[in-house]
């Protein structure tokens, strides 16, 4: 596929840095890796693809929990070693803490706080 020639994954080992971003409000939800075959997946199947570094497998983002993401676009940076996408967050929730974003904690009077409520809870989901 064209699309994917441009990206270069061999300054990170074969990953790529992907940053999701929720379409409608601009919040960044997380960030992931991707691999040649999780973009492949991605822009064929129109649902988010990540490489999970720790498992060293493909991962479809909300094949446990339900809470998929769905593209909206993707863009690739100057270098071409980092994409952002735009995406409907299914259910709300991004993290697998049960947040809404990855990033929820804000430093604040040398101490990290926690903002907003988990939408779910990681053990029903996960069996944690």
């Amino acid at each position: 596929m064209e699309l994917v020639s441009a990206i270069d994954f061999e300054k990170s080992g074969g990953l790529v840095t992907a940053i999701a971003v929720d379409d409608a409000s601009g919040d960044v939800l997380m960030v992931g890796w991707m691999n040649r075959e999780a973009v492949l997946r991605t822009l064929e199947t129109g649902e988010v693809v990540y490489w999970s570094r720790s498992r060293k497998a493909l991962w479809r983002k909300g094949e446990t929990s339900g809470f998929v993401q769905r593209v909206r676009s993707v863009h690739l940076d100057c270098d071409g070693d980092a994409l952002l996408l735009r995406v409907e967050q299914v259910g709300g929730a991004a993290c697998h803490t049960g947040h809404r974003s990855c990033f929820f904690r804000r430093s604040e009077g040398g101490r990290w706080v926690e903002e907003g409520e988990p939408l779910f809870d990681p053990e029903e989901v996960y069996g944690r």
